[in-house]
């Protein structure tokens, strides 16, 4: 069998930004997660038995520059890499430090969809004083959300190297903005890929290569308290606590140091993959998840960053995306 799905997890992702304290106080005091400094440019955070879940790299960036994914097994790593090399995409093994950084072993890195490379990689290193509170597991980490003028090739990519299979979509209107939303899962998790579109004039509102990242927390308290601790540090809050249309997860979306979106969440469907049948969902939450705190100069900013994207083009993987995949 060449299906590798459910075979797949996302593992941990990589960030560069020069605001290390700042990350500091959002990861420990914030959100609840342990730290680790390695070295004067190098720090990162743990939610459960693994080593890493996040890598903070000193640089410009202030963005995700890498995502994670667990394989696990070495006959379904040389399969997913086999995938890639035979269609032509460099591959590069990662070095020991690299390795070690990110609590793995047997590491790969290829390049994928809006500049986020992927990485792939087999045996995380367990960590003898887990952190509690938290949910990964099976689902892996949580999930990560893009946004792309091209929603198709991200799908196909996903697609090609890890069979990623399609949960279901959500239309919704932001701002008098059109977007529809895809949602891919590689596991049982809801999940791992989100993928946000515009309808019509085809635009990018967002800076980051990922519009927000999730982690689950294993109870309500863990969620309103981290709630709370975001608000009481001082950290900007997106979308204040909602519930999902689809997924029907209770969360809140907070602003990270580096810009994009960190959503904490909360009892999330698990799919039953006998069952599961794709559904488009009217809008993205039942209630909730108002925007917080958003200005007129913040608009501004967004609205000059989506006519920015008109005159760029969006970094894509054509042997891996091939002609990508229409909507169902």
């Amino acid at each position: 069998m060449n299906d590798v799905f459910g075979n797949v997890h996302l593992g941990y992702v990589v960030i560069e930004t020069r605001k290390f304290a700042d990350w500091r106080r959002f990861g420990v005091d914030a959100i609840g997660m342990a730290m680790e400094t390695l070295d004067h440019g190098t720090m990162r955070f743990r939610l459960d038995d693994r080593e890493c879940r996040f890598l903070l790299h000193y640089g410009p960036a202030e963005d995700a520059t890498a995502i994670g994914w667990h394989i696990d097994d070495h006959e379904t790593f040389d399969r997913v890499l086999a995938r890639v090399v035979d269609r032509g995409v460099p591959v590069t093994e990662g070095t020991p430090d690299e390795a070690a950084h990110r609590g793995v072993e047997r590491l790969w890195r290829f390049p994928g969809p809006k500049g986020l490379a992927q990485e792939v990689f087999t045996t995380p290193v367990a960590n003898p004083n887990p952190v509690k509170g938290f949910v990964t597991g099976e689902g892996g980490l949580g999930h990560i959300a893009v946004t792309s003028v091209q929603p198709h090739k991200v799908r196909g990519y996903y697609n090609t190297v890890f069979d990623a299979r399609l949960t279901d979509y959500v239309d919704e209107t932001i701002s008098g903005v059109k977007l529809k939303i895809r949602f891919l899962r590689v596991n049982s998790r809801h999940h791992s890929v989100a993928v946000a579109a515009t309808g019509g004039l085809k635009l990018d509102p967002i800076r980051t290569r990922i519009q927000h990242l999730n982690i689950q927390v294993a109870d309500l308290d863990d969620m309103t308290q981290a709630y709370q601790r975001v608000r009481e540090l001082g950290f900007g809050m997106a979308l204040s606590v909602g519930q999902h249309t689809n997924d029907r997860e209770l969360s809140f979306y907070a602003r990270t140091p580096s810009g994009f979106e960190w959503e904490v969440g909360w009892n999330p469907v698990a799919i039953d993959e006998s069952t599961w049948e794709p559904a488009t969902y009217q809008g993205i939450s039942i209630w909730g998840h108002t925007p917080v705190g958003q200005t007129v100069l913040d608009r501004l900013a967004q609205f000059k960053r989506a006519a920015q994207s008109l005159r760029e083009q969006e970094e894509t993987v054509p042997a891996l995306s091939g002609a990508g995949i229409p909507d169902d």
